[in-house]
């Protein structure tokens, strides 16, 4: 996995690239201070995975993430921040983001989340992941209006979900539905709009679904 980490502090950003050496499946291509540097950093180098910090001065996380996630929508955006009030997770799910950490993770939970990144799965810090877990089960879903491409309401609900970046599990949580319901019209969804993955179905549905 080619990859660019960014980060605003240099001694992070150093600390990030000396870990990430460790990784025998990761190689480190470029770093950058905010995310206008990251932006050029992509466009030159066409990483794999770009490990994002959320506030930077030039260029904040959360816009860079969506520019990427728009310009080069075969780049996978991860999250490595010290936040995760609601307001910054849901931008950076919002914007493109695959993944949420925040700095604590260590090695291992890094590494396992860049290699879920690279095949299109979402990983969470385990806080962020409740904390969506308990939003989305309390809050009121907007109303399906539309299906298009021969989607059912439960299909389009199910990648509304994806989007956001949630597992089966945690969607079948959400929807108070079992994860094999989940996988089953996951691959249905998948077949009918015509995607290979949860990064090409997140995209389809931030254009039609949300």
């Amino acid at each position: 996995m080619r990859v660019v980490v960014v980060d605003d502090q240099q001694l992070m950003r150093e600390g990030l690239v000396a870990l990430l050496d460790l990784v025998d499946d990761v190689e480190v291509v470029g770093d950058a201070r905010d995310g206008e540097k990251a932006l050029r950093l992509v466009a030159e180098l066409r990483p794999d995975i770009v490990l994002m910090d959320l506030r930077m001065p030039v260029m904040d996380g959360v816009e860079a993430t969506r520019r990427i996630t728009r310009e080069y929508p075969e780049v996978v955006v991860v999250v490595l921040t010290t936040y995760d009030d609601d307001q910054s997770v849901d931008s950076a799910l919002l914007a493109g983001a695959c993944g949420y950490l925040t700095k604590d993770a260590g090695r291992v939970e890094i590494a396992a989340a860049l290699r879920s990144a690279a095949t299109g799965q979402s990983t969470f810090s385990a806080a962020v992941s409740r904390r969506l877990v308990d939003a989305l089960s309390r809050a009121t879903p907007p109303p399906v209006t539309a299906c298009p491409d021969g989607l059912t309401v439960r299909e389009v609900e199910v990648l509304r979900l994806v989007a956001r970046g949630l597992s089966n599990a945690e969607i079948g949580s959400a929807l108070f539905i079992a994860e094999t319901t989940v996988k089953t019209h996951i691959n249905n969804a998948f077949a009918k709009i015509g995607v290979r993955n949860r990064t090409e179905a997140a995209a389809y549905a931030r254009d039609k679904l949300l």
